[in-house]
């Protein structure tokens, strides 16, 4: 892991911190970052400034924000903090849209566009480290209904440079997938598929990149939920199945993935990835021969016990713990990572209290100090303040925060030119 400024740790007293943040004394506060809620109500997106001191969220003015896009259940941010991507469709009907809107220097929300995606029934989104792609799950592909139910799917939007998106194509997966999650770039000597450029490995030698996508599929048409392994074509997105895989019946299956498994993440490392799973209470975890084939080996400690009904997951941003979004016990689960094995360990005082309805989590890309979980039920936004040296969670002032009503899932991004914790692979060199 390479670290870039560490402000918590190298920079003392205000003045200096003023600077670090590009701010000075006519500048209007000390904003680290935003946080963007999606309300599954009134189709409205909140937007909050982050105090960079207290970890407080302030609403911006003109929050909430009018969306196009209606009953949003998915939210996700440009790598480059430049947009976000609200992922739904209009109640009572399947959904089928990503919304694009774009955030100011000021962290209000200018513009957007609607894209229609290749299936119906979203159920998740991720962006690829390198900000080129945009993967959105889906239930039914086209022609297909809860009436006459058939394979799911993935669309793979390409993010052009104004963070539009461009045509989508479609990946076939299974009948349920319900979460996705793409590792950062590992140069390998012997790359998976061609166009991905040039690195050099370890070694000294000259390599190409690995970019592994892992989708979670909750029930296949054999009846066994599964997580597939992909390679990804850096060029055109496209997801090529990993050895793995395997196909029974034109189906694919790759790792057993627990009962109802509900969301993965995968570390900023590429080493390890972690699945949900809502009916057992537990987190699965795998490690990725990332030198190699981008396969999944299960954790010998696997599973790890979690609150009651896991619905979402992440990875802070130095890929040191895990958190989870417990929604029927309200409350953050918090594990601390082992760096050798990717084995999870419940850090001391674990499960922080959130609200009724815990949906979705997130933390703040730049000083990777805040974490905000959204309360589906309870209508607010929980805050708290990581620990960066055991993980544990502690309430900031004046959580929980107000929000629109059915905040169904939220997202952080950074604010302008800080300082950024950004996770490397430890092999190899990073595009």
């Amino acid at each position: 892991m390479r670290l870039n400024t560490k402000l918590g740790s190298v920079l003392t007293g205000g003045a200096s911190l003023a600077l670090a943040l590009g701010l000075g004394s006519c500048s209007r506060d000390y904003t680290v970052g935003y946080v963007y809620a999606v309300s599954a109500s009134n189709a409205t997106i909140s937007a909050y400034g982050i105090d960079y001191q207290t970890g407080i969220l302030n609403q911006i003015s003109g929050s909430p924000f009018a969306a196009t896009v209606s009953d949003p259940i998915k939210i996700v941010a440009a790598p480059n903090s430049q947009a976000i991507y609200v992922i739904g469709g209009p109640v009572g009907s399947e959904g089928n849209a990503v919304e694009e809107v774009l955030v100011g220097s000021d962290g209000k929300l200018y513009g957007s566009h609607t894209y229609n995606l290749t299936g119906t029934y979203p159920t998740a989104a991720a962006v690829d480290s390198t900000g080129t792609f945009l993967y959105v799950t889906f239930t039914y592909q086209n022609g297909f209904t809860p009436a006459s139910p058939g394979p799911g799917g993935v669309s793979i939007f390409p993010i052009n440079s104004d963070n539009s998106l461009g045509t989508p194509i479609t990946l076939n997966v299974g009948s349920n997938p319900v979460g996705i999650a793409v590792a950062p770039p590992v140069c390998v000597s012997t790359p998976l598929v061609s166009g991905n450029g040039t690195c050099t490995t370890p070694t000294g030698g000259s390599g190409s990149y690995n970019v592994y996508a892992y989708v979670v599929d909750q029930e296949t048409a054999l009846g066994k939920p599964t997580v597939l392994g992909y390679a990804q074509n850096m060029s055109t997105g496209a997801l090529t199945p990993l050895s793995q895989n395997t196909s029974t019946g034109g189906v694919l299956q790759g790792v057993s993935a627990g009962v109802v498994p509900s969301a993965i993440a995968v570390d900023g490392t590429a080493s390890f990835v972690y699945v949900t799973d809502q009916v057992s209470n537990q987190i699965y975890g795998y490690t990725i021969s990332r030198s190699t084939t981008g396969n999944l080996t299960p954790m010998p400690s696997s599973p790890f016990a979690t609150g009651a009904f896991p619905v979402a997951i992440t990875v802070d941003p130095r890929a040191l713990f895990v958190y989870t979004a417990n929604a029927n016990a309200a409350t953050v689960g918090s594990f601390a990572i082992n760096q050798a094995t990717g084995s999870l360990s419940a850090v001391a005082a674990s499960n922080f209290t959130a609200q009724a309805g815990t949906s979705c989590v997130t933390i703040d890309p730049n000083l990777g100090t805040y974490l905000y979980a959204s309360n589906y039920v309870a209508g607010n936004i929980s805050g708290a303040e990581l620990n960066g040296h055991t993980g544990a969670l502690s309430a900031v002032v004046n959580t929980p925060f107000p929000t629109s009503a059915l905040p169904s899932c939220l997202v952080a991004v950074g604010n302008g030119p800080h300082a950024v914790s950004v996770n490397f692979p430890t092999t190899g060199t990073n595009p």
